[in-house]
């Protein structure tokens, strides 16, 4: 491992430290604590121990380690539990980090009272990955924030900057239930 590669490593494993320290139990937010904040509150509110991450972030290992409006990346830890048949990572691990990546970067634009869904995602995986890889990232970045539709892009990489896979997907844009109407 490069000097460079070990200090990136070591960053990035302070900062999901710091993060951990502040991190709620996973969980469900309740709708009526969603509601009235904006997107960008409510991504925020996870690195600040304010709102809960996800149960499923929990079950595959992966945490929100940075956002801002329009971009977040969410950090992951590659494991044996995850392997195909081949004996590298599942490509369903990979979508649901970059997935997750680009649905909370537009989630940041949101403002109160809207929500948002993937309605389509593309994933290219173009390097294998194993455990020996000890952390990746996952940064995702809005390309479009419309008011019903919005499209990002997500790319997939390693602390030495090896890019494991990359996205896009769009998402459909919408009132929450038993959000005031504008």
């Amino acid at each position: 491992m490069t000097t460079l590669t070990h200090t990136t490593l070591q960053q990035w494993m302070d900062q999901e430290a710091q993060v951990r320290r502040l991190m709620l139990p996973h969980g469900v937010t309740p709708l009526d604590d969603v509601r009235p904040r904006t997107g960008l509150e409510l991504i925020q509110g996870m690195l600040q121990g304010h709102t809960r991450p996800t149960p499923f972030s929990k079950l595959l290992d992966f945490l929100l380690v940075e956002a801002s409006s329009g971009q977040v990346a969410f950090q992951g830890a590659p494991q044996v539990d995850f392997f195909n048949p081949m004996g590298t990572v599942h490509g369903g691990w990979f979508a649901t980090l970059l997935d997750s990546a680009m649905g909370c970067a537009v989630h940041t634009l949101l403002p109160a009272g809207r929500g948002y869904t993937t309605s389509g995602l593309s994933v290219n995986l173009v390097k294998a990955l194993t455990p020996k890889v000890q952390r990746v990232r996952a940064i995702g970045k809005v390309l479009h924030g419309g008011r019903q539709m919005a499209s990002a892009q997500a790319s997939l990489v390693g602390p030495d900057g090896t890019l494991y896979a990359h996205a896009t997907c769009t998402c459909l844009i919408f009132d929450l239930p038993g959000a005031p109407q504008p």
